[in-house]
């Protein structure tokens, strides 16, 4: 039984904890849409990366990683517009020699939806990573 000093006490005590534990839910919401969009963008420059050293040339290896980087954030579910760069030098290694590439991608994601004070709302993801080419496969000449 709540006695007449008590009334009205779990209203105030509701009203203090309920924004410190919606403020919570969407910290945890938001921290986990970056954790899978950093899964997302690491699928994506391995998947970049792959594409990239299996071209036999730096032209088609930049075009195969980006369509590649576009196709895996697509899969995954991300829409952002993702930057993509490779590094090709390894293609003007000689063949029989040990060599490789190196895709990173960026890309700007959108947590706006997520209104947290502090919380940005947008943050930048890159990942790189590195895939061998073939060293006895033939390759065209950097340009």
């Amino acid at each position: 039984m709540i006695s007449e000093r008590e009334r009205g006490s779990m209203a105030l005590e509701m009203a203090i904890v309920a924004p410190a534990l919606v403020a919570l839910l969407l910290m945890m919401i938001g921290l986990g849409r970056v954790t899978l969009a950093r899964g997302a963008i690491d699928a994506a420059a391995r998947d970049a990366a792959r594409q990239a050293s299996i071209a036999r040339d730096p032209a088609t290896a930049r075009s195969a990683a980006l369509t590649s980087a576009r196709a895996a954030l697509a899969r995954e579910g991300l829409a952002c517009s993702p930057s993509v760069e490779v590094d090709s030098t390894g293609f003007s290694v000689p063949v029989g020699k040990s060599a490789a590439v190196v895709a990173r991608v960026s890309c700007e994601v959108d947590l706006a939806d997520v209104a947290i004070p502090g919380f940005p709302g947008t943050k930048r993801l890159t990942s790189s990573f590195t895939s061998p080419i073939d060293p006895y496969r033939a390759r065209g000449a950097q340009r």
